[in-house]
């Protein structure tokens, strides 16, 4: 990790514990392990002001470029969603994708997913927040 801890922007930190307590008794398991890595990041990050806040940081609607282990690379927009679109190039951040990335920089590498099957991603930019909104959509 570039930073030794997960980076949080104090508006991405309220969204997302107000994505928690949203979906706290979501029956969709799909997205029951994401919401479950949301709060474990949650617990274990450092809340920072928008300020001091590096720019390579992955925040709710940054644009992130990601390369698997085999040089796939995709781009997309990480949303305050359920409603991720990766035809739209959008992630949702209630997404496995979206939940591992949050708060990682440039060059971290990202795991996850079963043991038989963990999918690695390294994160090669993070374009300068793009601030929509940080308000949550169901």
């Amino acid at each position: 990790m570039k930073y030794g801890r997960l980076i949080l922007e104090k508006k991405d930190f309220v969204t997302l514990k107000k994505l928690l307590i949203f979906y706290r008794y979501y029956e969709d398991y799909s997205h029951k392990d994401a919401l479950e890595r949301l709060s474990e990041k949650i617990g274990m990050a450092m809340v920072e002001d928008e300020m001091d806040m590096p720019d390579d940081v992955v925040r709710l609607n940054s644009q992130v470029t990601v390369e698997s282990t085999y040089g796939a690379r995709k781009t997309f927009q990480l949303v305050p969603s359920i409603q991720g679109d990766i035809n739209k190039k959008t992630v949702s951040v209630v997404s496995m994708v979206g939940a591992n990335l949050v708060g990682h920089a440039v060059d971290d590498l990202i795991q996850f997913g079963f043991p038989s099957d963990v999918q690695s991603f390294r994160i090669v930019d993070v374009a300068k927040n793009h601030r929509l909104s940080s308000s949550f959509e169901v």
